[in-house]
């Protein structure tokens, strides 16, 4: 490279500078010599000489590292050359000597990033080399080349091809033994050495340690059959002793926060090494089912762990007992293969034969009285951070990491397995609680809420035990009036167990005293926690198949304001999110309902969207909630038109960084919004510049887009094409070339629109996609429904705007190199063979009438396919007439294509494009009436003689209604 080792060095230097005018062009630098021959070699020669600044060897193992992404493999541009490499590889192997940990780790990744490249063809030295290096007596080269070991295993075991995982299977056939001895050396010489000598405990136990993640990789990842080696079993068996020792161990040096830490965390990746073990082989699992419950209940579950256990060994010992529990390969009935498979069956008996009614009720009474406990620590959260806790408490996935989510998950899946020798016990602690607490007994309370809790989480297994009606009106009304400070706990607990069961068993008649509680729960004076159960067991009700709007629209005024007082008062957005989607779920459910009641939150809501930039989950429960307050106000939206279209405006912008996140939210709310005007406006019509960016893209939101582009069609055809008609074709025209099958349908569909509302004009403005949509239907061999749409839009020219149709005949002959008579006959005889392939009878009719006008034409080409097309025509005839008379079904319903589904609100878009519908040839014109038409102005072209000769050709029952509809 042109700069020197020096060169380099002295940017390194200004790159860690804290001014900005001295560290930018130093970045620009570096980053320039990145593709410069000879550049990773120096960063090396610079991260390897150790007298230099730490933060300067730190960047540059860092610029490395980044380098080693973008320039090391032999595809890269601008690769490395493989003679550097060389070099490099070289260098790296003489550097484990690093004396700082931080750099070490770096250089460790670093490593491994090149080995998953490279090792082991380009570089088989790597392995051997670390192997001899851990076998050195200098401690931190042991400790280095055992890191560094650790991470290039982590590389390779994650590579998921084939032949990689040959490879890996082998490299592990040769060093897990080694592995395996070295880490039962490290292991007793730092229990031997029992914490009095520190000097000797703390570098065997991280070496032990370290030991213990490689031999986690290479016992899950580095064999094919864990249970075929005697060296993988042997190390899984030695797992359940060490973990005893090791809990006896830590406790030994607990008052050593170090050893402490360390002890903690190999701790629990014995107890990982299982849970891997379990999930990706669970039939070589199966011996050892029975170690895992007896370690797991032995220290949770009874007094021996007093003192011994932390909380994330807890966490991993009831994960592994519910992944037991869960384990599909280990039920007999839900197993995918035999259910006769001998090792299913082992697993199924020695998980029935540990879970006894004696160890089920020990363990279900200890989940609830001792884990499902409210801790000091979780009051003082309530009382310091009410939302935090709230937060907590609702965590997704928290059970994987924290114990309160951990016990209940664990208490669910114990309850489902063994629900009948479960539910006695449940029910005698329900019966033993259901007297009121005295108020200043706070045991009795935590015990109450405890017992409560697990009744809500049991709730579907309780179905038949539990008569909630009575317990309901009888006990669980009067606890919600204890207005005592303690009793908070118990009315958070109540409602919030009332929420659970309002989905499984609760009458309608007792949903005012629900409704009634709810109110006095979500008043100002009430425990803020109290009041956001209070709304999660609203949304719970409402979300219900039994629920009542007209029971509910009494409280609704009262409930909907105390909700927004809530919302105003939350200052996290979780909280925020959380309330309103509450509110949004409501007035979704009571639809017009709302009106009366919503003009306040509209008000607020402008200035949440302000203050909420930076957090576009809260961003896209705004853009909800709007959707449904448009919704519910309908026409009335108007007068939010002003903040919606910026809200709209900045979700749907594919310049803003927050459009990932908001768009598809601001494209319903977009749509809703045109649903719902009845007057436009230019800022409405302006805003469709964000959404010819969106259809290029052609995105997922596809469907979305279209149906705004309709509802744009149908709101104000003339500004809306004159505006954006001839870009918005030009962008239709690339993408039928583009789309699958259910894109063109949706295209077209958004095409047909425009010749629907605006016929001639329309017609003019298509053509230039006319051309290529003809060439589609000469060809004839789409999918069915892309056929139908194909032909509808072709129908609809032939019907609104024959010089257009005669134009595009015409330049499909030119493209196609044949006369015009020619294409002419050959897209009358496809269109006559697919008719009967349309399904959607107004599309059948439509395509019919398009081909009637055709026959009544007399024109030559059309004639030599006259009777195949005359029969599809009458087929159709026979299947849109009414039985038992002439009269055409579609016209006497008229209106029916394009009216409101009878859940559909009658927006101002149903209005409008029923209004179309209404105007359509499908619904004003008869069928049978037309072709009849069609037949005498034939006659006024043709010599009778030749329909009589076209006519032989034709079925009886056809020419029958011939007879008749030119009789008419």
């Amino acid at each position: 490279m042109s700069g020197g080792k020096e060169l380099v060095l002295e940017t390194l230097r200004r790159a860690t500078s804290q001014e900005a005018e001295v560290l930018k062009p130093a970045e620009q630098q570096l980053q320039l010599w990145e593709t410069e021959p000879g550049f990773y070699s120096t960063l090396v020669e610079i991260f390897s000489e150790y007298s230099l600044e730490v933060n300067v060897r730190w960047l540059a193992v860092l610029y490395f590292k980044n380098g080693v992404d973008r320039y090391w493999r032999k595809t890269a541009p601008k690769a490395i050359l493989e003679e550097e490499k060389g070099r490099i590889r070289c260098g790296l192997l003489h550097n484990l000597r690093e004396p700082v940990s931080q750099v070490a780790t770096q250089l460790a990744v670093l490593i491994a990033k090149i080995a998953r490249v490279d090792c082991p063809r380009e570089w088989p030295e790597l392995l051997p080399s670390l192997i001899e290096a851990v076998k050195s007596s200098d401690d931190i080269v042991r400790h280095r080349s055992l890191l560094t070991l650790h991470h290039v295993i982590k590389q390779l075991a994650s590579k998921r091809l084939a032949a990689d995982r040959r490879t890996f299977q082998e490299l592990t056939n040769q060093m897990f033994l080694f592995l395996l001895e070295l880490w039962r050396l490290q292991t007793e010489t730092f229990l031997s050495a029992g914490g009095q000598d520190m000097e000797r405990t703390v570098p065997s136990l991280e070496l032990s340690h370290l030991t213990l993640k490689i031999l986690r990789k290479l016992v899950i990842h580095g064999f094919k059959k864990p249970e075929e080696s005697e060296d993988a079993i042997m190390f899984l068996k030695s797992i359940f002793e060490q973990v005893k020792v090791m809990l006896t161990f830590r406790k030994q040096n607990e008052s050593n926060d170090h050893v402490k830490t360390i002890s903690e965390k190999y701790i629990v990746l014995l107890t990982k090494v299982l849970r891997d073990m379990l999930e990706d082989y669970p039939f070589s699992y199966v011996q050892f089912i029975k170690p895992t419950l007896e370690l797991a209940v032995f220290y949770v579950f009874t007094p021996n762990g007093d003192g011994l256990i932390f909380e994330r060994f807890i966490v991993q010992c009831l994960n592994l007992i519910k992944a037991i529990l869960l384990c599909p390969e280990y039920k007999p009935c839900k197993v995918v293969e035999d259910t006769k498979n001998p090792q299913t069956l082992e697993a199924f008996r020695i998980k029935s034969s540990f879970f006894t009614n004696t160890v089920l009720a020990g363990m279900c009474h200890k989940l609830i009285s001792h884990h499902f406990l409210l801790t000091p620590e979780d009051l003082e959260v309530w009382d310091s951070d009410p939302e935090g806790f709230c937060m907590e408490v609702e965590g997704g996935e928290s059970w994987k990491y924290s114990l309160r989510p951990c016990t209940e998950a664990l208490f669910v899946a114990l309850f489902h397995e063994y629900r009948s020798a479960l539910t006695a016990v449940l029910m005698e602690m329900v019966q033993s609680s259901h007297n009121p607490v005295d108020p200043s007994d706070f045991m009795g309370i935590l015990q109450k809420d405890a017992v409560y809790n697990a009744v809500g989480l049991a709730a579907f297994e309780l179905f038949d035990d539990i008569d909630f009606d009575q317990w309901f009106t009888t006990f669980l009304i009067n606890e919600l009036k204890v207005k005592d400070s303690n009793y908070r706990i118990i009315r958070r607990r109540v409602i919030w167990l009332i929420g659970q069961w309002t989905r499984v068993k609760f009458s309608p008649e007792h949903r005012p005293t629900l409704y009634e509680a709810c109110i006095h729960l979500l008043a100002a004076e009430e425990d803020f926690v109290v009041r956001l159960s209070a709304a999660m067991t609203l949304k719970h009700s409402v979300d219900d198949f039994e629920f009542d709007p007209e029971q509910f629209m009494p409280y609704l005024p009262t409930i909907f304001g105390l909700l927004f007082n809530l919302l105003k008062e939350a200052h996290e957005c979780d909280t925020k999110m959380q309330v309103l989607h509450v509110m949004s779920f409501m007035i979704e459910v009571v639809g017009v309902g709302i009106q009366p009641h919503v003009a306040p939150l509209a008000q607020y809501l402008p200035g949440l969207w302000s203050e909420s930039a930076d957090h576009n989950m809260l961003r896209c429960a705004i853009l909800t909630t709007l959707v449904h307050i448009v919704t519910g106000l309908m026409r009335e939206s108007e007068r939010l038109h002003e903040f919606l279209i910026n809200i709209i405006r900045v979700s749907t912008d594919v310049g803003e960084d927050c459009h990932v996140y908001l768009l598809e939210d601001g494209l319903q709310l977009w749509l809703t919004t045109l649903e719902n005007t009845a007057h436009p406006h230019d800022a409405l019509l302006h805003l469709y510049e964000n959404m010819m960016p969106l259809l290029e893209l052609s995105t997922e939101n596809l469907r979305l887009c279209l149906q705004i582009t309709t509802a744009y069609t149908l709101l104000c055809p003339q500004q809306f094409l004159a505006s954006y008609g001839t870009r918005l074709i030009e962008t239709f025209q690339s993408m039928l070339t583009d789309l699958k099958n259910d894109g063109i349908i949706l295209v077209l569909r958004a095409v047909e629109m425009i010749l629907r509302v605006l016929p001639t004009e329309g017609a003019t403005l298509l053509q230039p996609l006319l051309p290529g949509m003809m060439k589609v239907v000469a060809e004839g061999d789409k999918y069915p429904m892309v056929m139908s749409m194909y032909l509808s839009v072709v129908a609809r020219l032939v019907l609104y705007a024959e010089p257009i149709f005669t134009w595009i005949v015409n330049q499909a002959a030119t493209n196609e190199n044949t006369t015009p008579e020619e294409m002419l006959e050959h897209i009358t005889s496809v269109w006559s063979d697919k008719l009967a392939l349309v399904s959607s009878e107004e599309r059948r009719k439509l395509c019919a009438l398009g081909l009637a006008y055709l026959c009544g034409s007399g024109w030559p080409p059309v004639m030599k396919v006259w009777p195949s097309a005359i029969t599809a025509i009458v087929e159709v005839v026979y299947d849109v007439t009414m039985e038992d008379s002439t009269q055409d079904k579609l016209v006497i319903n008229g209106g029916r294509m394009g009216s409101p589904e009878p859940y559909e609100l009658e927006t101002e878009h149903v209005l409008r494009r029923q209004a179309v519908a209404q105007r359509d040839p499908v619904h004003t014109t008869s069928l049978r009436e037309f072709l009849g038409q069609q037949m005498k102005r034939l006659q006024e072209s043709t010599s009778p003689a030749a329909i009589m000769t076209l006519a032989q050709d034709l079925e009886e029952n056809c020419r029958k209604v011939l007879e008749e509809v030119t009789v008419q």
